[in-house]
């Protein structure tokens, strides 16, 4: 039977430590037995989770048994992991035992070293501070997951069940995995990546900037064909300058910027209207719907359709994180 054990510190998620722990329980293989064995395990009897104690069973010498561990994320009034954890992490991972984490859990990895030279992800809102602090990681903010064999890391909380679907797989086969997928209500893969539940948000523009105008005419004037020269003339200044100061202030091209106004435009019409794709490609100001696909897949990492069919709500939805 193969052993997970799910370590939980104070402070600890308790979505994070949910969703691996009724995922892998739930587990059923053709015959009805359940594969996994599955063990909460902290440094101390109680911990501290979102307002409620929770009481493992298992101290930190349940890492050394298990098969695969299990890393949730911590809120951020958590104390940095002792060294007592980071040491049972290191150890665990130097035996050959699977490590995974679930959205910020990463930092946690992070910390024991494990990540260093490895891709990884986390929720797409602490990715930079991820890449920040540990500049050895390479992070990606835009998947679900990412499995670099031994060590594998999760997006947003939700992403962990994208992860032990996976994990799954790969112990038990497509089977086994489907069936967890139908117990969880879960499909099996998702199409699109982390990209699709980022607020493709605008490059902030200091207050007060020169910019903000012309901004603004743009963002109105989003279904015309908006050319650099366009641009500058409506800021008064010669293509370069205008080039040179956009730059500065955005950090992104003028073309960069128009791009990703057009797909958040986009992303707004299919989640608030009806409209087909034609005719939101026209109002988004692409040249064709092949064009506006290509565009939208590449940005957002999933297609308009799906898009749509994941956030079309009967108002206006916020995108946020998964």
């Amino acid at each position: 039977m193969h052993t997970v054990a799910i370590l939980v510190l104070d402070d600890v998620i308790s979505f994070d430590m949910a969703a691996p722990l009724w995922t892998f329980r739930l587990t059923r293989l053709p015959d009805g037995r359940h594969p996994y064995r599955v063990r909460v395990c902290a440094p101390t009897p109680d911990v501290r989770s979102d307002g409620m104690t929770i009481h493992a069973e298992w101290g930190l010498e349940a890492l050394a048994d298990a098969d695969t561990v299990i890393v949730p994320g911590c809120t951020e009034e958590a104390a940095p992991p002792s060294a007592e954890v980071l040491d049972a992490l290191r150890r665990a991972a130097a035996a050959g035992t699977r490590i995974a984490s679930v959205c910020v859990g990463a930092f946690i990895v992070a910390e024991a070293g494990l990540l260093d030279g490895l891709k990884a992800t986390t929720h797409w809102i602490a990715a930079a501070e991820l890449a920040r602090r540990h500049p050895l990681v390479e992070v990606q903010p835009d998947v679900l997951y990412v499995d670099n064999g031994q060590i594998l890391t999760s997006a947003g909380a939700a992403a962990a069940l994208d992860l032990c679907l996976h994990m799954i797989r790969r112990d038990f086969g497509s089977a086994v995995a489907a069936d967890a997928a139908r117990m969880s209500v879960m499909p099996l893969e998702r199409e699109g990546g982390q990209a699709q539940f980022m607020t493709h948000a605008y490059p902030p523009v200091p207050r007060g900037s020169a910019l903000q105008p012309v901004l603004d005419w743009i963002e109105d004037n989003l279904a015309r064909e908006l050319t650099l020269r366009d641009m500058a003339e409506r800021a008064g200044m010669s293509e370069r300058t205008f080039s040179r100061r956009f730059r500065e202030q955005t950090g992104s091209t003028p073309l960069q910027w128009l791009l990703r106004a057009r797909v958040r435009q986009a992303q707004y019409l299919l989640e608030t209207t009806d409209h087909p794709v034609e005719r939101i490609a026209h109002r988004a100001g692409f040249g064709s719907p092949t064009a506006f696909r290509e565009r939208f897949r590449r940005v957002v990492g999933t297609t308009p359709q799906s898009y749509r069919a994941a956030f079309r709500g009967g108002g206006q939805v916020a995108v946020t994180a998964g």
